[in-house]
């Protein structure tokens, strides 16, 4: 509109006839300034589109990556329960296999001091000079104790899997208590600390799994116990102390399916770990 006008106005002047060759130019740079100016305002509403695009495009993606977050997250804790259930499953098999060693064992040595009693008592009531008859002797099984331990271990992991966990962490501590020197102590005391996990009782569980890791240092449930102590603090909105937990894991032990889903936790808070 304003290059219409100054073309209106030069003709004017020409018309008038007082026109300079000053005049002239001037005139001429005013309308290059302005052609100038609506290219640019042009360019500018160009740009603009595009920001917005590119904005719009953005927010699209963002929206994507936050819902694929959110499936992995959840994939991830699948994942997690299934390894429990795995580690329970193989633990009760591992027990049983120990605890039926045993009393072959046991049984075989019975056997044995049977066989030697009654070798004894034929070789003294035998006439002299004679060899006493091969004698049968019946053995009989090991009784099995009134309340068997893997009985009592496998009830309570059974009630926890129920999501029956007031009963499981009842089952648990009446076996740590019961075997305090069995291998499935630091077990049972874990899946007390995993029960009050389950319940939101994030406090009890840290304190826990804290039992776990002072009573029992050498059982393979140390890791775990770990880990869990860090997502239960950062479930109580203590970030900081759950990230602590989270990278102890990784640096004590690295090697363990612990560390691998701390490190993916601390990725998910924004955290690289080597």
């Amino acid at each position: 509109m304003r290059t219409l006008r100054f073309t209106a106005a030069a003709a004017a002047i020409f018309a008038a006839g007082c026109v300079s060759t000053s005049d002239v130019q001037k005139l001429q740079s005013q309308i290059g300034d302005l052609q100038e100016q609506v290219a640019q305002l042009k360019r500018t509403a160009s740009s603009k589109e595009e920001v917005q695009n590119v904005n719009t495009k953005i927010a699209d993606q963002t929206q994507t990556l936050l819902k694929s977050n959110a499936t992995l997250v959840a994939k991830v804790e699948q994942m997690e329960e299934k390894i429990n259930n795995t580690q329970g499953a193989i633990e009760q098999e591992n027990y049983r296999v120990d605890k039926l060693a045993q009393q072959i064992t046991q049984a075989q040595r019975d056997l044995d001091d049977l066989k030697a009693t009654a070798a004894r008592a034929a070789a003294a009531t035998a006439p002299p000079g004679t060899q006493p008859p091969l004698t049968e002797v019946s053995v009989t099984a090991p009784a099995t104790p009134a309340e068997d331990p893997m009985q009592m271990y496998q009830s309570a992991y059974r009630d926890y899997q129920r999501g029956n966990f007031d009963l499981a962490i009842a089952g648990f501590a009446d076996f740590e208590k019961r075997n305090p020197r069995s291998d499935l102590a630091g077990n049972a005391a874990y899946w007390i600390g995993e029960c009050l996990f389950s319940q939101k009782k994030y406090r009890e569980a840290i304190a826990q799994f804290d039992s776990v890791v002072t009573r029992y240092p050498k059982s393979d449930k140390v890791p775990g116990a770990l880990l869990k102590k860090g997502y239960a603090y950062i479930n109580l909105g203590e970030k900081a102390q759950g990230v602590v937990q989270l990278q102890y894991v990784v640096h004590e032990h690295p090697n363990t399916q612990e560390a691998s889903l701390a490190r993916q936790r601390l990725k998910q808070l924004g955290i690289e770990t080597r």
